[in-house]
């Protein structure tokens, strides 16, 4: 019986062990689990001061002022704009074969008999 009594209590310390590891185990991860919900409010205080900033910063009031201070920008007047004449010639087509499709049909038309005749086009020197 005493043997009993022995294996009781020596499980009853080695209950009580684990349930303090796992309380233990649990409060570190708990405190971890804070610690991690801080740094994300932190960083997301942060991202809202810079995109506050960037919004200061792109202000178009802002942008407006510094060009005027800095920049020696003039309006644009017609003079600036010139003709269609002056543009370049444009760069040649280097492609073998930009249009293979048109280049199909132009094959076919020139095989075809140029003096077919149908029936909506009368014949060359047909009488009326």
């Amino acid at each position: 019986m005493r043997i009993i009594h022995f294996l009781v209590v020596g499980m009853l310390v080695f209950a009580a062990a684990y349930v303090y590891r796992i309380k233990m185990e649990s409060t570190s991860r708990v405190e971890r689990v804070q610690r991690l919900n801080a740094e994300i409010r932190e960083e997301r205080n942060a991202i809202a001061v810079l995109r506050a900033e960037w919004a200061r910063l792109d202000s178009p009031l802002r942008l407006q002022g510094l060009t005027e201070r800095h920049l020696e920008l003039k309006p644009i007047t017609a003079q600036q704009y010139d003709s269609l004449k002056n543009l370049p010639d444009r760069p040649p087509n280097f492609a073998r074969d930009p249009d293979p499709i048109g280049t199909m049909l132009n094959t076919i038309e020139a095989a075809s008999d140029a003096n077919a005749i149908t029936g909506s086009v009368p014949a060359r020197g047909a009488r009326r």
